[in-house]
């Protein structure tokens, strides 16, 4: 497709300029976005041992970060997630239903031995087509 480009998603902050990464990008519609950890904007840990400050923090970070690309939560159409304690699969689900909406955007889990931190314990990779509208 001639005259495709990928524009990088930034804000600034960028926490993730350290580890040498984009934030993510958008291709016409289409927006691909790292994985999303507990990190406020300057890269520190937010909720160390905290399971569910840390989720809600990945998904604070994905909304801010859909927002800079014009799109929103309700766009996303696939995440992996990624635990390092499946145990936390029934917050992951509580989760689902207090961030999206239906339907609800396809998905994997997959349990993990450690994240890029270790104080990490959820990190969030999103898939959302910029306006989509999702049908049952």
């Amino acid at each position: 497709m001639e005259g495709r480009q990928a524009q990088r998603i930034k804000t600034s902050p960028d926490p993730f300029e350290p580890f040498c990464l984009s934030q993510g990008f958008r291709i016409g519609d289409l927006i691909i976005l790292s994985g999303q950890a507990a990190m406020t904007e300057e890269g520190a840990v937010v909720g160390i041992g905290d399971f569910d400050a840390q989720a809600e923090q990945v998904f604070r970070n994905i909304a801010r970060l859909l927002a800079a690309a014009g799109a929103s939560l309700a766009d996303i159409v696939k995440v992996t997630i990624f635990l390092t304690d499946m145990q936390y699969f029934p917050k992951v689900v509580e989760l689902r239903r207090k961030w999206f909406t239906a339907p609800y955007p396809a998905d994997s889990i997959v349990e993990v031995r450690a994240l890029a931190l270790p104080e990490l314990m959820i990190e969030i990779e999103a898939t959302a087509i910029a306006g989509v509208r999702k049908q049952n």
